[in-house]
């Protein structure tokens, strides 16, 4: 169950997050864990909450809350970003890093993954040594059965101090077990007694000159062990919490930095440098990480032959890329299919609701204008953007959504990776990228999981060069119209070829530009990382659906529908009030008409992208409206649309050029308002909004004259 509305709010120490208890004996609970364990499915299941989960890394880019009853306790159960270490490299795993550190959680659960426990272990073992009051849970143990991986839970307990309990988090039932364990933790039932890390000679020394002082100044509020570590480590967004937890600074204290001193002088004396310590600190961690799992771990030599094999080819050079294409075709062609009956049925019930709210008007007298901005205005664009809108997205969503469950989203990436490497960009790009096919303020927010600054906010400048689902719908019905001939299968075909070359586009603009910003406004160095490749799963088919359409779809499609209401009230007032013997839109397309030629476009579609800039979906509207010189959205089907544009000068190139701005023009207003709350900065918001405009019409010039010439 959820938090309820008479929850008490306890900030929690540092942490930068608000606790929400439901009484004051509730306990809070982390869960940690390495990106794409289960954390996020294991919380859900346990709160009765709907976090998004997905099978790649990076999901959980924020904190998410919620409550859960154990037998002895109530829980306030906090599902913090994944990290594959404390020592944070990224600002989501900052703070994954703080709440575990100054956030003082009650207890810690640390979520591995029963099929790669090794690696995940190595997070335990730095857990370990903040919090004694950890769990370590051994998730997607059906997995590793499945795989023939065997885990002696009771012995991998031992070797950690700590307990271990095994879960197959999606099956509520396997968490008995684990509330269980979680209890007698809490209650201090259960004596644990972790596992101390053993360092080089040389950094064990050097903890023993600064511990017993560190002991000494901090009163025991972090283990001192940990601390000496830190200080000898120095990193300092660490060292600001530090301080700000301790209320003083530790490397000004007297004391400390005389210890500090005399541990630094002892590792110079053993050839130790700022970097050979961290190797060194890692690799200790590492290395015991190997020893538990060897001891706890047993492995058939075979149990990861069908992942590999399917790697061949979905990663390979020579396949890897064609069929990336042909994925992405053959989603966009079943969305388009399934979405054309649907639309026309909604776009149907809409038009028979709005006759009985004509005569709703009519009877109760109504004035005029009243009737023409609240059902003409408000009405007609609010019901175009959902008759146009909600099916596609009913349909990709899905399909998006079991490609991130299946796990092939990662390998996109991966096979993206080099491409954005010779750009000078981050890999990891190409997550938020796929991110950005749904929406792109959601693919601005994914974009916290690039560990670089630079990199970061190259990938949030260029994610609107990528089409949202509000823009799907007008490339799709241009598409239609003007490029496919035939009906049925064939031309659904054609067109979802044709809208997948329109996407390449995208995706090439996508790298131009990073290599531009890398070598302008951004430069820099390209950071490495670590991708991991999860395994295939299978998908949860029934959840997939259930929470793509509610968590994705009526989320896009309520906050589309919040912008567009008021937008077709303006729109409606702009093409209904006169001035001189034109209305508003009238003069105002044709003030831009002249700029409009040059981009081979007229007054009216320049001036409906402007206007459209609360929501995508209403562009194609706009233009409706102010062609039929009506002051309302009229219901017409796709062949009356094309032959009202051709009338009014349309050819194939105009809607070539009208795709192309469509593809590169300024994000929504909700995307604007998501790059300003990600950089803080009006500066990077009015680049962010300028860098696609100015892409979009230097495309369509350059088209336009290429046109003339040949013409």
């Amino acid at each position: 169950m959820g938090l309820t509305k008479s929850s008490v709010g306890i900030s929690a120490l540092d942490s930068g997050l608000e606790i929400k208890k439901q009484s004051e004996n509730d306990v809070v609970v982390a869960i940690a864990g390495n990106p794409n364990v289960g954390k996020s499915t294991l919380f859900n299941n346990l709160t009765g909450m709907n976090q998004h989960t997905g099978n790649w890394p990076g999901k959980t880019v924020s904190n998410a809350q919620g409550y859960c009853r154990t037998e002895d306790h109530g829980c306030v159960m906090v599902d913090i970003p994944g990290t594959y270490s404390l020592m944070a490299h990224s600002a989501e795993e900052e703070v994954a890093r703080n709440f575990i550190c100054f956030g003082n959680p009650d207890a810690v659960v640390v979520v591995c993954d029963a099929t790669c426990l090794e690696r995940n272990l190595n997070l335990v073992l730095q857990t370990v040594e903040i919090s004694e009051k950890t769990l370590v849970c051994v998730n997607l143990m059906d997995e590793a059965k499945r795989k023939n991986i065997r885990i002696d839970l009771a012995a991998l307990s031992k070797s950690l101090g700590v307990p271990v309990v095994g879960t197959v988090a999606r099956k509520k039932r396997s968490l008995d077990l684990f509330k269980r364990e979680l209890d007698k933790l809490l209650s201090g039932k259960t004596e644990t007694a972790p596992v101390s890390i053993k360092y080089d000679d040389a950094v064990e020394r050097a903890i023993d000159l600064l511990s017993p002082v560190i002991e000494a100044r901090t009163d025991g509020a972090l283990p001192s062990r940990w601390l000496a570590l830190r200080l000898l480590d120095c990193d300092s967004s660490l060292m600001r919490e530090l301080n700000s937890r301790l209320g003083f600074d530790l490397m000004s204290d007297p004391e400390i930095g005389v210890a500090l001193s005399e541990a630094n002088e002892a590792l110079k004396q053993s050839g130790m440098d700022a970097v050979s310590l961290r190797d060194s600190i890692v690799s200790s961690i590492v290395r015991t990480a190997e020893s538990i799992a060897k001891s706890a771990v047993k492995k058939h030599s075979g149990y990861n032959d069908f992942d590999r094999k399917t790697d061949c080819l979905l990663t390979s050079r020579k396949t890897g890329y064609p069929l990336m294409l042909l994925m992405l075709a053959v989603v966009f062609w079943i969305t388009m299919t399934g979405a054309n009956y649907p639309s026309q049925l909604l776009s149907d019930m809409f038009f028979a609701l709005q006759q009985k709210l004509t005569l709703l008007f009519t009877s109760l007298d109504a004035p005029e204008w009243l009737y023409g901005a609240l059902v003409l205005g408000v009405y007609r664009v609010l019901t175009w953007v959902i008759s146009v809108m909600l099916p596609p997205m009913a349909i990709f969503f899905p399909l998006f959504t079991l490609l991130e469950d299946v796990g092939y989203l990662p390998r996109v990436a991966y096979n993206l990776d080099k491409p954005f490497k010779r750009c000078k960009a981050c890999g990891k790009q190409a997550l938020t990228m796929c991110m950005g096919f749904g929406c792109n303020a959601a693919g601005v927010v994914g974009c916290r999981i690039i560990d670089s600054p630079r990199e970061r906010l190259i990938a949030i400048l260029t994610n609107n060069f990528v089409p949202c689902n509000g823009r799907f719908p007008a490339m799709i019905t241009l598409i239609s119209m003007f490029f496919v001939m035939s009906g049925g299968v064939l031309g659904s075909l054609t067109s979802a070829l044709l809208l997948t070359g329109v996407i390449l586009l995208g995706i090439i603009v996508t790298l131009g530009v990073s290599r531009l910003l890398s070598e302008t406004l951004l430069r820099g160095v390209p950071s490495s990382f670590t991708l991991e490749l999860p395994p295939y799963r299978r998908p949860q088919v029934g959840k997939v659906i259930v929470r793509s359409i509610f968590d994705r779809t009526l989320f896009v499609l309520g906050r589309a529908a919040a912008v567009a209401a008021p937008a077709g009230l303006v729109i409606w007032l702009m093409a209904n009030v006169t001035v001189g013997d034109m209305t508003l839109l009238s003069h105002c397309s044709s003030f831009l008409d002249p700029f409009a030629r040059l981009l081979g476009m007229d007054g009216v579609i320049l001036m409906a992208f402007i206007l459209g800039f609360p929501a995508n979906e209403i562009v194609i509207p706009i233009i409706i409206m102010a062609y039929m010189s009506q002051g309302s959205i009229a219901q017409i089907d796709i062949t009356q649309m094309k032959q009202l544009f051709i009338d009014n000068g349309w050819t194939w190139a105009t809607a070539v050029s009208v795709m192309l701005f469509s593809l590169f023009h300024w994000p929504c207003s909700t995307t604007v308002l998501t790059v300003k709350r990600e950089t803080g900065s009006i500066k990077w918001t009015a680049v962010s909004m300028l860098l696609p405009t100015l892409v979009g019409m230097l495309l369509c010039f350059l088209f336009t004259c290429a046109m003339r010439l040949l013409s």
